[in-house]
């Protein structure tokens, strides 16, 4: 038998640290979150501390866990389009896009002209949706509460348009295999542009000037987080963190789909310095870029079917399928296998969610920083928990 353990000894404490000025410091255990307005959803850091700097950081994931990808399973092929939406549900639009993608590749569907210009605006609307969430909750993790209102009445205005578009302000559900559930209701495109032209005025009058002139912010941000590009590369970051560190990769023009190629208006975003004031211009410009695409959308649209005739009940072919688009977050994928037949639903559905994968940088980029910038590094990352945990 194993000799007993030796009880622990009433007088261990925990090791004492002499920090650079010479004052001696115990280590501290913290938990930020799972239920911290900072952590951005129910994540869990556990931070190891000297004094007021991180020495260590253990991100805990999971609580949100709802077995999307088991569902998708379980699920019609139509019918899994509804739970994509609640992986990133802050950017739905794109995560159906995506799904519905993977159907596409693997039956060589091809998609009415209509339906493809739909789902770009859709897309780029939905972009601008995440980010203005993102925007608004990030001024109030470095100190301002202006911001979020600005931010939220554009979203609002966005949000009132996809539900008279499909009749939800959530939980779309309205790509199809194909192409998309309806077409634009009457009065939408001109409601769509007059919107543009006030977004791209509060782009300049609003949201620069309340974040570029402010002394805080600028100080919270400049120069914190910064991720050099090979260390970004190797991390596997994709979207608007990862250009900011300099790499210019958008899968709109690397891994081309739908009619991005077609656009004159598109380009990628990009800046050098990899920080969090970085990530911020890259997604603000991502935000203008939004504008001018969507505006060179309505220019062309053409008339026509918004969708494939396939019939009511569809199964798709056998074969599998990994279809990509550019999230408002990063990568997200849809790596999908049908196994033909009478199957009325995929054999697997794995779904590759850019908030988990970005996050993973999260531990390299607080050691050594303080506390307070960890709030700051952490927003700046632009994580959804429901698309980490899935």
């Amino acid at each position: 038998m194993p000799a007993p353990a030796e009880p622990l000894s009433s007088d261990l404490k925990p090791p004492v640290i002499e920090s650079d000025e010479g004052l001696e410091t115990e280590e501290l255990i913290l938990n930020m979150g799972p239920q911290h307005p900072s952590t951005h959803g129910v994540l869990r850091l556990v931070l190891k501390l000297q004094g007021e700097k991180v020495i260590e950081c253990i991100p805990v994931m999971g609580y949100l866990h709802r077995g999307l990808e088991k569902i998708f399973e379980w699920r019609t092929f139509q019918g899994g389009i509804r739970y994509a939406d609640q992986a990133d549900y802050v950017s739905n639009m794109l995560n159906e896009h995506c799904y519905a993608g993977a159907m596409e590749a693997i039956a060589n569907i091809e998609i009415p002209r209509r339906a493809e210009y739909i789902r770009v605006i859709a897309d780029e609307l939905s972009r601008c949706a995440s980010h203005l969430i993102w925007l608004g909750t990030y001024g109030l993790d470095v100190g301002a509460t202006t911001p979020l209102l600005y931010c939220f009445r554009d979203r609002e205005e966005i949000l009132d348009m996809f539900e008279e578009l499909c009749g939800s302000r959530m939980n779309f559900n309205y790509f199809r295999p194909g192409g998309v559930l309806y077409d634009f209701p009457p009065g939408m495109l001109s409601k769509l542009e007059r919107f543009l032209d006030r977004f791209a005025e509060h782009i300049e009058r609003d949201y620069v000037e309340l974040f570029e002139t402010n002394e805080i912010f600028l100080e919270r941000t400049i120069g914190v987080g910064g991720i050099p590009a090979d260390v970004a590369k190797q991390y596997g970051l994709t979207g608007p963190i990862l250009r900011a560190s300099g790499v210019d990769w958008d899968l709109r023009k690397d891994r081309p789909y739908s009619i991005y190629p077609e656009l004159k208006s598109f380009a990628s975003v990009t800046s050098v310095e990899g920080d969090a004031y970085a990530r911020y211009k890259v997604r603000l410009g991502e935000m203008r870029a939004s504008v001018e695409i969507i505006r060179e959308c309505i220019a062309n649209i053409p008339g026509g079917a918004v969708r494939a005739r396939l019939g009511h009940v569809w199964k798709c072919p056998k074969g599998e399928a990994y279809y990509t688009v550019e999230g408002a977050k990063g990568e997200v994928g849809i790596y999908m296998i049908s196994s033909g037949g009478s199957a009325p639903n995929p054999f697997r559905a794995k779904m590759r969610g850019p908030s988990f994968n970005n996050l993973q940088i999260l531990p390299w980029l607080l050691q050594g920083r303080l506390v307070a910038d960890a709030v700051a590094i952490l927003g700046s990352i632009d994580i959804v928990l429901g698309d980490v945990d899935r």
